[in-house]
């Protein structure tokens, strides 16, 4: 899987830039300092939490995520709660009736109730998983669902994320045997940002 993905045909990548725009109205927080999942700070912030529940806009991410994952070998995609909820449900959706894909999350915490697991959904021993994720600083959240997912008997060797902050993420997934595809990079808002 190349690392980023160019649109190929005209509607692609008109598709692809109405998905940019919309995150830089509705995702994009420049302007005052903020704290990422990471533990980082940064002036440059991406709250993709409420675009991915605006259904163009869900809409565009998984059509972008399933483009990503055309052509490719996999049984489910998943990803780690909170933030790759969302999206997993958004591509399960879209993939419908083409190519119906199965999905999952992993839980930051085992419930004490319940079936208290720690991957909810569609997921099984032996699948191999793509990851979902709605930006990349360092990949730890990412890095976070791959081991969950190899210990319960997946094969994890790849993951898409929306934003890639450009801040480590790549080379910290790589190092653990993961390729990181970005719809976008974090240069890619930089005129909006005013950078």
């Amino acid at each position: 899987m190349a690392a980023t993905s160019s649109p190929s045909d005209d509607g692609t990548a008109r598709r692809h830039e109405r998905l940019r725009l919309l995150l830089a109205a509705e995702a994009l927080i420049t302007g005052r300092e903020m704290t990422l999942a990471s533990g980082r700070t940064s002036t440059l912030y991406f709250n993709v939490k409420k675009p991915l529940f605006d259904p163009e806009c869900a809409a565009l991410i998984a059509d972008e995520m399933l483009e990503r994952l055309r052509g490719e070998t996999f049984d489910c995609v998943g990803g780690m709660a909170l933030g790759a909820v969302p999206i997993v449900a958004a591509v399960c959706a879209r993939s419908f009736p083409n190519r119906p894909i199965r999905g999952f999350f992993v839980r930051k915490e085992v419930k004490e109730h319940g079936t208290q697991n720690v991957i909810e959904g569609y997921f099984e021993a032996g699948a191999r998983v793509v990851l979902l994720e709605d930006v990349t600083t360092t990949g730890a959240a990412t890095l976070r669902a791959a081991e969950a997912v190899r210990a319960a008997g997946g094969h994890v060797d790849r993951a898409i994320t929306i934003i890639d902050r450009l801040e480590g993420a790549r080379g910290n997934l790589a190092a653990h045997g993961i390729d990181l595809a970005a719809l976008f990079t974090r240069d890619d808002f930089a005129e909006a940002a005013g950078a």
